[in-house]
């Protein structure tokens, strides 16, 4: 009796991977709030501002690190300067293309789990440790950088971080030496700045947009938002396993389907989970966690969420894919 029960247990285990999986059979790879002071044209950001909480412990950590894995602890010697950035450089490699660095040559990286509008970090406690926030004082523009997309964002310990375009700067406590690279690419989340704001690298560089990423909503949490920043919302009637769309006709006026996104233009959320849906009309729609995606003729500008809780059904989707404020 053991036995056959240990053996039912496998087989519905097996089951649920495959009907997880199914719903991704129409899968179409073609291809976050704080407080942001602005730099407002001059070249130099929030002098006075204090150094971020954290930073000082990265320096003399021992390990290492592999780009696109876990991060673990940090390499050997001193590594990842903790001070003001000063006069920002823009450097060229032949894998990065164009990417910036400290006045010391220091590579400086964003997070894709952060979020550039609104301006906000989420690197902090022993992340912070390993990639140091840089402070936003005593920061200039260079060559290739306009002064006006320096500025910086209030952290959750209150001090002040640089931001270029939105996008919290960081070092990497992995990198030993100016020039180093090696935060790149690491978890799939981490990349060099480019002087723009994007990530840095070859295919970033053909990267005109993200489509979709993850934002900070002071209400929802985290939720996802289209390469506009319009709230993306999912709809109660959808079915996500089979996958099937309880939109139609005129409900389509108010519900705009997300056209179908290329998983390399997207931030914060996992691609794996992002695929697509052919709609009766034959225009693929966006999925995340096999649900729809949709926006709201109703949200006017980037970070309304007017649609939430629409008619009960109607609701702005988490980072995770889940319903929003549930």
């Amino acid at each position: 009796m053991e036995k056959r029960r240990h053996i039912a247990f496998a087989g519905v285990s097996v089951a649920m991977v495959l009907l997880t999986a199914a719903c991704g059979s129409g899968k179409d790879n073609t291809a976050g709030s704080a407080d942001v002071q602005p730099a407002g044209g001059s070249q130099t950001v929030g002098a006075g501002a204090s150094a971020s909480a954290g930073a000082g412990a990265a320096a003399g950590a021992s390990g290492g690190y592999q780009a696109g894995g876990d991060t673990g602890a940090a390499a050997g010697g001193e590594s990842g300067r903790t001070g003001p950035a000063k006069r920002l450089a823009v450097k060229e490699n032949a894998a990065l293309g164009s990417f910036v660095t400290d006045s010391e040559g220091w590579t400086l990286y964003r997070f894709d789990e952060d979020t550039p509008k609104p301006a906000k970090s989420t690197c902090n406690d022993d992340c912070a440790t390993k990639w140091p926030a840089v402070p936003a004082d005593d920061a200039a523009a260079t060559a290739g950088i306009d002064a006006g997309e320096l500025g910086s964002v209030t952290r959750s310990d209150g001090t002040k971080q640089l931001t270029l375009a939105g996008w919290p700067v960081y070092r990497f406590a992995g990198d030993t030496k100016p020039g180093d690279t090696k935060g790149q690419g690491v978890g799939g989340t981490w990349n060099a700045l480019a002087p723009d704001g994007k990530p840095a690298g070859t295919s970033a560089a053909a990267d005109d947009s993200l489509q979709l990423m993850v934002n900070s909503n002071a209400e929802l949490g985290k939720i996802i938002v289209d390469g506009k920043g319009m709230t993306v919302y999912r709809f109660d009637k959808d079915s996500a396993w089979p996958m099937k769309t309880g939109c139609l006709g005129a409900c389509l006026d108010t519900w705009k389907p997300v056209k179908a996104v290329d998983t390399t233009k997207v931030a914060g959320v996992d691609p794996a989970k992002v695929t697509s849906f052919k709609r009766p009309d034959g225009t693929r729609q966006a999925a995340f966690d096999c649900w729809l995606l949709y926006t709201f003729t109703g949200d006017k500008k980037p970070g309304d969420i007017n649609g939430q809780g629409v008619k009960g059904t109607w609701f702005a989707v988490t980072d995770k894919g889940k319903k929003a404020g549930q």
